[in-house]
């Protein structure tokens, strides 16, 4: 019976969200200056591709990329200067080692923030890719709804098994759990939701990323701070305009959410609260059902439903929906993972 409740409860928030929560803006004229900011750490694969996507924005106002090469070992920085060396509106940065109690993502962004001097900042990752009118929409969005700060979530693309089984879940998550509309008109700290792929922030409101430099979630310690200064911000479906794939195989997914899931509930508590969310949600529904309990079927049916609403909200894989409770499972692992290994982890050659 609790998972009927709990479930119906997932299922309204997702249906409230699916007609009331923000929209992106369509293409609309903006004038502020905007600046992109993009670390990058050995991402020569990704080179190519994100400087096209970049030069192809047709935002009229003015804008101008910086990218920073985070001490690579690769061929980052060359491919960059081969890309970019015919267009003004690109600066390249060679970044310094974090200095004590930074990492090394935020004191690149900090090195970047530093450089740059635009109204609007945008904070991009290198695996992302824009439509030709993502930054005029993602500012515009920022402009039209009156808020200090805005998350915008891409699509996500997933190839493998373990991919379309935990991707799914981040826009799920907040789809389930907030009620967006309202959420954009508070600013309480609690209602945080951001995704530091796409990342659209007034300059006036930012003061560096000090506050934020041990963070290893720093796009939703980001949040958190700039609501409890009392600027208001959201989040908003970027499907439209924006797509990234985060990993290419489960164990590339394993080792990225390996940092960061530990800190994603605040601590071991909020750990074990959100795998008892997680169990009661997607995991009881199926052991219900093999034991032929009639709640159990209705408990899977709202979850799913849910998800599929959520899939079809953020251009997601609505079949993958009916797999839920493996993905119920296979969060649960990770959350339990990423806790064992918290004291080892490392990414991109540096330990956290």
């Amino acid at each position: 019976m609790i998972s009927v409740i709990l479930n119906s409860i997932l299922l309204l928030f997702v249906l409230i969200n699916a007609f009331t929560m923000p929209k992106l803006a369509q293409s609309i004229a903006v004038s502020k200056s905007v600046a992109v900011h993009i670390p990058m750490r050995n991402e020569a694969k990704n080179v190519l591709e994100l400087v096209e996507s970049l030069r192809s924005q047709n935002y009229a106002g003015q804008l101008h990329f910086y990218i920073l090469d985070d001490n690579s070992t690769d061929q980052t920085y060359s491919l960059l200067q081969s890309a970019t060396k015919d267009d003004p509106r690109f600066t390249l940065l060679v970044g310094s080692e974090p200095p004590n109690g930074w990492i090394g993502k935020t004191w690149a962004l900090q090195q970047i923030f530093e450089a740059s001097s635009e109204e609007v900042i945008i904070s991009l990752d290198a695996d992302v890719r824009l439509t030709t009118d993502a930054i005029t929409r993602g500012v515009s969005t920022l402009s039209e709804y009156k808020l200090n700060f805005l998350s915008v979530y891409p699509s996500q693309i997933t190839t493998t098994f373990g991919e379309r089984m935990i991707q799914p879940l981040l826009q799920w998550s907040w789809l389930s759990t907030l009620l967006l509309r309202f959420t954009m008109r508070s600013t309480r700290s609690a209602f945080a939701v951001a995704n530091g792929q796409f990342f659209i922030v007034q300059r006036q409101v930012m003061t560096g990323y000090a506050n934020v430099k041990k963070e290893v979630l720093d796009d939703m310690a980001l949040a958190r701070t700039l609501l409890t200064s009392k600027f208001r911000g959201s989040v908003v479906n970027g499907g439209a305009i924006a797509q990234c794939q985060m990993y290419a195989s489960f164990s590339e997914l394993r080792s990225g959410y390996a940092k960061s899931l530990w800190k994603a509930f605040g601590s071991v508590i909020g750990s074990l609260i959100a795998i008892i969310f997680l169990f009661i949600s997607g995991v009881l529904p199926i052991i219900l059902v093999l034991t032929g309990s009639p709640w159990g079927w209705i408990a899977l049916e709202l979850v799913v439903l849910s998800r599929i609403i959520s899939a079809y909200i953020s251009d997601g894989a609505m079949m993958d929906s009916l797999l839920h409770p493996i993905s119920s499972l296979l969060l649960i692992y990770l959350i339990i993972y990423s806790w064992s290994v918290r004291k080892n982890v490392q990414w991109k050659g540096r330990t956290l």
